[in-house]
Formats: C-alpha cells, sequence, structure tokens
C-alpha cells in the first residue's frame, strides 16, 4: 500500500520537505505511547531466533536505522515500534548548524537512489541530549554518531569537536560512531589518513577510558578508500582498541549506469548504486581481521536478501537509510520475515549462523 498509494504523494514534495514531515509524524507516534503500542503490533517481528548479542548489549534484531534519518533523536522509540533493533541518531555536532544550503537532497528513482550534501546540519549536541535523555531505559538499542562543526573542521581543530561531542552525548548513547566519512563538510575525509585519524582516535579513546562506564566506540568509514587506506584504518582501528567499524558511508564515486536526471548533482549517493562496493568493503574488513572486529554494514539494503548477504559477509548488524525511503514503514518487517524464511531453508536457528557464511579465502581481496 506505501507504494502504491502514500510514496507517490511523497515523491511529488520537495525530499528534505518530506523528510521533515515523516520525522513530525513519527515524533507524533513519540508522544502517544498508545498509538505507539499499535505500531509495535502491527509491525514488530518478536523472534528470539533474530536476536544478536554485541558488546555486551541484546539487540532484538539486526537491523538498524542508520544515521542521517532522525539526526536529532526526535522518534527514538517509534522506530522500535517499526520494528528496528536499534537506531542510530546524528551526525551531532557539538553546536547547531543550518548545514549546506538547499536544495541539498535529490531523490533518483530510477536508480532506487539518493545524492545528499546535507552538510550535517542539526540541532547541536545539547538538544539532542536533551531529547534523548526522554528514553532513558529504552529497550532500544541507541547509538549516537558524533562529527565535527564545519568552523572547527575548516580551523583545524576538529579533534577537539569530537572528544566535546563524546563528552556531551556519552550518557544517552549506548554506542559512540566517529564519523569521518561524509562527503559533505569539507576536508572532513581527511581525518581518515593514518595520522590525522590516529591522533583523533587516540584523544576519543583516551576520554572515553575516563568515563565510569565503558560504552563502544565505532569509526564511519567511506566506500571510495583503497586498500591501502583501509589497511591503515584497520590498523589504527586494532592499535587503539576500536570497538567496531561502520561500512559503508555514501559514495563520490558516480556509476556510469545511472539514469536518474540528478544523477550529477554533487554530494553523497546512496542506494542500490553502493550496494556491490559497500558489500566489498564490508568482506575486506572482515576478512582481514579474521572476523574479530564486528562491522555494521549500510549501503543499498532494500529487501532481506541484501540483509541476509551483508549478514553472510561479515556482518554482526545491519543498518537502512535510503531503502527506508524507498520502502515505508512495514519495511523492517518484510526484511525480517524474509530472513527467517531463509533461514529456515538452510536450517540455520539463529543469526550467529549467518555470519561470515560466504567469505572464503578471497574475504579480504578488493580491487
Amino acid at each position: 500500500m506505501y507504494r502504491q498509494l502514500i510514496y507517490p504523494v511523497l515523491q511529488s514534495v520537495d525530499p528534505e520537505r518530506t523528510h521533515e514531515l515523516v520525522l513530525r509524524l513519527l515524533q507524533g507516534f513519540e508522544r502517544a505511547p498508545l498509538l505507539r503500542k499499535l505500531l509495535g503490533k502491527l509491525f514488530v517481528v518478536d523472534d528470539p531466533r533474530l536476536g544478536v548479542e554485541v558488546w555486551g548489549m541484546h539487540f532484538a534484531n539486526p537491523l538498524g536505522i542508520a544515521a542521517g534519518l532522525d539526526k536529532n533523536g526526535v522518534a527514538v522509540e517509534t522506530w522500535g515500534a517499526l520494528g528496528f533493533g536499534h537506531v542510530e541518531v546524528g551526525t551531532v555536532t557539538p553546536r547547531p548548524q543550518p548545514g549546506n544550503p538547499r536544495p541539498r537532497l535529490y531523490r533518483l528513482p530510477a536508480d532506487q537512489a539518493l545524492i545528499n550534501r546535507l552538510g550535517f546540519p542539526g540541532h547541536g549536541a545539547v538538544a539532542v541530549h536533551d531529547q534523548l535523555q526522554r528514553h532513558a531505559g529504552s529497550r532500544l538499542v541507541v547509538g549516537v554518531n558524533i562529527g565535527a562543526n564545519k568552523a572547527s573542521v575548516e580551523a583545524g581543530r576538529a579533534n577537539e569537536d569530537y572528544v566535546r561531542a563524546l563528552e556531551q552525548l556519552y550518557a544517552v548513547a549506548d554506542y559512540i560512531t566517529i564519523n569521518i566519512s561524509s562527503p559533505n563538510t569539507l576536508r572532513l575525509r581527511d581525518l581518515q589518513g593514518c595520522v590525522a585519524l590516529e591522533a583523533l582516535v587516540q584523544q576519543v579513546v583516551a576520554r572515553r577510558d575516563t568515563m565510569s562506564v565503558r560504552k563502544p566506540i565505532l569509526v564511519k568509514i567511506a566506500p571510495d578508500l583503497a586498500p591501502a587506506e583501509l589497511d591503515d584504518i584497520l590498523h589504527v582501528s586494532t592499535a587503539h582498541a576500536i570497538d567496531g567499524l561502520i561500512a559503508t558511508n555514501t559514495t563520490v564515486a558516480r556509476p556510469p549506469t545511472l539514469r536518474s536526471r540528478y544523477r550529477r548533482e554533487s554530494g553523497g549517493l546512496s542506494g542500490v548504486p553502493l550496494r556491490e562496493r559497500a558489500t566489498d568493503i564490508l568482506r575486506y574488513v572482515y576478512g582481514s581481521t579474521g572476523g574479530a572486529l564486528p562491522i555494521i554494514a549500510v549501503g543499498g539494503v532494500f529487501d532481506a536478501a541484501d540483509v541476509f548477504a551483508r549478514l553472510a559477509a561479515g556482518a554482526a548488524l545491519v543498518q537502512v537509510y535510503t531503502g527506508f525511503v524507498y520502502g515505508g514503514p512495514g519495511l523492517a518487517r518484510r526484511l525480517l520475515r524474509g530472513v527467517l524464511r531463509l533461514m529456515d531453508a538452510q536450517g540455520l536457528t539463529s543469526i550467529a549462523e549467518i555470519r561470515g557464511l560466504s567469505c572464503g579465502a578471497s574475504s579480504s581481496v578488493l580491487v
């Protein structure tokens, strides 16, 4: 029904305006526990076979909302009612900022893709902290994706912003993700270089280690990295006890197969055209680390086969963004039911049994 009736209407509205309207609707459910409970009855797939244990935390299922959909954490409980096992809020910067000029978000329906150049717009860490504090004790795992303000990156003070954001949001996060891979803040991706990343990670981890409770720190990486660059990131991550990686962010590449009218817009491309590259990066990281580093897979996840393939390629968890934009509120239910059918067909009884199934001797090869 969503694809036939609702999506065509939403498609007629500016995509960022649509995003804002949908978040307001979800925020309405956030304020109405009875309606949210009804949503849960409609959309939650409650099956113990879907449970995942990572970083000492229990996830009801492996499917989560990627950073970017709910930048300010306004619909945390509603994401759970829609059937997701976790939500990653953000990217959150220490200070509020407007992001890049509009228009900055484009639909590519013929390619099942989006291009965005948002540039970390958001209410800032204090506002997001206050928003998330209302959900203390929630069963839903809540990650917070942190970034640096544009002015700080330009002034060479990005590291200070990451440490400050960690301090401001640590209490309300189940895990923290360091976002150094957005293509929409000038010079931000420079932080993925070995020397810059090591300095950043050292500072963030050192501050984390002063906290009374140890929470996982993840790094979100770009899909546009060469093998040597990935190896540097893996070296730094291992040397400084990073708890996991998110593979991947959006891509600046433009495959020649793109057909939509906005295909040449600048920004990060997400959706189906990213699927193959994101999976290749995932498989490379899994193979290079021998599966020792938990990975959250994201990029072009649209159906149950995509979820199963990412788990089989080594992911511990899987996130969606563009897939939700095109798939609507029933996405988690459809995907999780489909994963259960695939598990039944192969005689598998847990998500843990899927992880790494498709990884062989060539899993650490990346062109």
